[in-house]
């Protein structure tokens, strides 16, 4: 009797010691399942504030934009190409050049400065954007090779710029005169390029203006931007 009753205290006890930890076992996994679920509501907090609506700022980044985009981007409002916001341009297409209105000034002739004004303007009734600096090819010949891109100018050719309908971008062709040996011209060709730095088709631009007129021995182009370079 003596050896049954110690036999039956023993496994009493391995009984409650098993009970004992599964309860524990229990214990640790409910809590590593609030944990997790603590984690999940302090990251849905944290892109809650990361994707804001953007009217904290004017320039605000959008740290939530499209990974195929890759591309900062302004907006550019109506009639005055103010910027008025930056994200991403998901959702909004390339501009096209049938539905954009392009045209020239030539200001500052024969001065230091002297450079075509180029104004593209969204006539379209849907917002869509450009990017990099347009293509250019004076003496309208669409055959040439295309003017490079200023040196002083940013680099910033991966910003794409959203204009609103009416809203406007602005570009400049450079224009470098240095004796004898130049060229005259009063038209030049222009295409918009795409986000893969390919070229568009190309139209004719007519310089507008007193002096329409505009010679050159070299020339170089600056990227879009929502206000007129030179603009002093």
């Amino acid at each position: 009797m003596r050896t049954s009753r110690i036999r039956t205290a023993t496994l009493a006890a391995v009984t409650a010691a098993l009970a004992l930890g599964l309860t524990a076992c229990g214990g640790a996994d409910g809590g590593s399942k609030a944990a997790g679920a603590d984690n999940a509501a302090g990251s849905a907090q944290s892109r809650s504030a990361s994707n804001g609506d953007g009217k904290g700022g004017a320039e605000q980044a959008n740290s939530a934009g499209d990974a195929k985009e890759g591309a900062r981007s302004t907006t550019a409002s109506g009639g005055k190409g103010k910027v008025t916001s930056q994200g991403t341009t998901a959702g909004t297409q390339q501009c096209r050049g049938d539905e954009m209105l392009l045209t020239a000034v030539h200001r500052f002739a024969g001065q230091q400065g002297d450079h075509l004004l180029v104004t593209a303007s969204n006539e379209g009734t849907k917002p869509c954007w450009v990017t990099s600096y347009p293509a250019v090819k004076l003496r309208g010949d669409v055959d040439g090779a295309a003017l490079p891109h200023a040196k002083k100018d940013n680099p910033g050719g991966d910003k794409h710029i959203t204009l609103q309908p009416g809203g406007r971008a602005y570009s400049a062709v450079n224009l470098f005169d240095y004796g004898s040996k130049n060229h005259t011209a009063q038209s030049f060709a222009l295409a918009l390029r795409g986000a893969d730095g390919h070229d568009g088709p190309f139209y004719s631009v007519d310089i507008k203006g007193d002096k329409p007129q505009f010679s050159w021995n070299e020339a170089d182009v600056l990227n879009w931007n929502t206000k007129k370079p030179y603009d002093f």
